[in-house]
């Protein structure tokens, strides 16, 4: 079973299209289909979920649009972080949020706080989030917290200032919607994480479908670099 989830949830619009509904009635359906996959983890005894909420690409939708995701994530974070905690679920929000409207990087704070002592999900949504916005931001920090070094530095020293720090590099990443790439998600850490790419659009992805991808991770032969004949004689390495 992975240990780490990592999902690009895509096709909410192009599911609302399909049934004649507005946009905005897909990423709807798609904020319950997150319910469903934080139960399905919890069940599975996986214990990171990372979702691809809103990247820093994502800006260049219709503003129409942005503001109506926006509203969508102020209501989700007022109506959800109760059942987070009483569910032992830990919630954090990663990337730049200095952009947000003050109201819900507050709502950001108390959610994380709220859930702070949670142990049995970490849930991280990655919200205004870019791969290379995190690798940047990191080594611009490590810079002014070591600039002794002189740029003389490893990927142990860059590491705890990922925005991802806290958690270890997701096992398996599964994007929904048919788009076979990884947008700008997670560079830095899906460096040897086993992909998933499935037509299935973002709302339609119940528990039978990620089922699906747990059982392609299943099997699976995670090598990091080795060779078969070593795995076998060094099963534990």
């Amino acid at each position: 079973m992975p240990g780490h989830v990592a999902v690009i949830m895509d096709g909410n619009g192009r599911w609302a299209k399909k049934r004649f509904l507005p946009r905005v009635a897909g990423h709807v359906k798609g904020v319950e289909l997150v319910r469903e996959m934080v139960r399905a983890c919890i069940e599975r005894g996986i214990g990171h979920l990372t979702l691809f909420a809103f990247s820093s690409e994502n800006w260049r939708r219709p503003p129409d649009e942005v503001s109506l995701l926006m509203q969508l994530f102020v209501k989700a974070l007022e109506q959800e972080v109760e059942k987070l905690r009483r569910n032992g679920v830990r919630l954090r929000v990663i990337g730049d949020l200095s952009r947000f409207e003050t109201h819900l990087q507050e709502l950001i704070r108390r959610a994380e706080e709220k859930t702070a002592a949670n142990d049995r999900l970490a849930l991280t949504i990655a919200a205004n989030y870019g791969g290379r916005w995190d690798i940047m931001q990191a080594a611009n920090r490590l810079a002014e917290a070591a600039p002794e070094r002189g740029g003389k530095w490893t990927e142990a020293d860059l590491d705890p200032f990922l925005a991802m720090n806290f958690a270890p590099e997701p096992d398996l990443f599964i994007r929904t919607g048919g788009e076979e790439r990884i947008s700008n998600f997670l560079l830095w850490q899906l460096a040897y994480t086993e992909l998933y790419f499935t037509p299935t659009l973002w709302p339609d992805f119940t528990a039978t479908e990620f089922d699906k991808a747990i059982l392609s991770f299943q099997q699976r032969e995670r090598r990091f670099g080795r060779t078969s004949e070593q795995l076998t004689e060094q099963p534990n390495a």
